[in-house]
């Protein structure tokens, strides 16, 4: 007898978890699973006449993407991605950092700083980047009234970085803020009173403990600027579109969504390599605490 409320006790709670989870279960499958597995399997097939797709198993989609063409495209993109992401990581951790030993107010301020950019359209951001680098431009303006003459900028290479660090670098900065935030300050402490400098304490210090913090910074803001659409078809040339573009060639303009669909998995199946590494590479640094402690 006595075991019986805590068998029904039981049976509530795995009605109430059922309950609870089919909701977000359901939606993930409709919206998400079953939708991806459909593009998944177009990647094994081709396209008959305008509309009709069969799916036959083929490989060759896949093996088109390691044409030179489209390789060389890949690269730029994962260089353009890195890029971005080292500039980020360069300007957003003395930012974090800052953030992370500002006054109360000094945060606020700080963190609006970062977060400002996300109450505006990503649109509107770029098309404002358009006319801030434009030859008739603000920074134009400015280099000719100090003698140094207009300087092309929009639609390069340079012009693509400097948009992509523009919309990323709070990917990279809310990551390291968060890891930085949480850390003992008495180790830092004990450095400073220890003789060790400012700098040598950052380096010996305060990264290898934030390291897990600073692997998913790094992992938040490389993926989405490797598959960045709008800001290097706004702000690019002929020579700097990314692999996203192509994406979208195949899918509205080609209507090869057979080859689009396998050009969009290669960048799935980068996207799960890289998040299984940062994944080892956490579980290492945590072991090795671990046995420190």
């Amino acid at each position: 007898m006595s075991d019986a409320p805590t068998a029904l006790s039981g049976r509530g709670g795995s009605r109430t978890f059922w309950a609870t989870f089919s909701a977000p279960f359901l939606w993930i499958m409709a919206f998400f699973v079953i939708p991806l597995s459909v593009i998944w399997a177009y990647s094994f097939g081709r396209t008959l006449g305008l509309t009709d797709i069969v799916i036959t198993g083929t490989l060759d989609n896949y093996a088109r993407v390691f044409e030179p063409v489209y390789m060389l495209i890949f690269v730029k993109s994962v260089w353009f991605a890195l890029v971005t992401t080292a500039i980020c990581l360069f300007v957003g951790f003395p930012y974090a950092l800052a953030m992370t030993f500002a006054s109360a107010r000094g945060k606020i301020w700080l963190l609006l700083g970062i977060m400002l950019p996300f109450w505006t359209n990503l649109l509107v951001r770029t098309y404002a980047l358009m006319a801030v680098m434009r030859n008739e431009g603000y920074i134009n303006d400015v280099l000719e009234a100090i003698g140094i003459g207009r300087v092309e900028m929009l639609h390069t290479n340079f012009a693509v970085i400097v948009g992509l660090v523009y919309v990323h670098l709070p990917f990279i900065v809310l990551p390291l803020y968060s890891a930085l935030d949480r850390m003992d300050r008495s180790l830092i402490e004990a450095s400073l009173d220890l003789g060790a400098g400012h700098i040598s304490t950052i380096f010996r210090v305060i990264i290898p403990i934030v390291k897990p913090g600073i692997y998913s910074a790094i992992l938040l803001g490389f993926i989405p600027a490797l598959g960045s659409y709008l800001t290097p078809d706004l702000l690019g040339g002929p020579d700097s579109q990314m692999i996203a573009s192509v994406i979208e060639r195949q899918f509205k303009r080609a209507n090869d969504w057979p080859f689009g669909a396998a050009l969009s998995f290669i960048l799935m199946y980068l996207t799960l390599i890289l998040m299984v590494i940062m994944a080892i590479k956490d579980r290492r640094h945590t072991r090795a605490q671990e046995k420190a402690a």
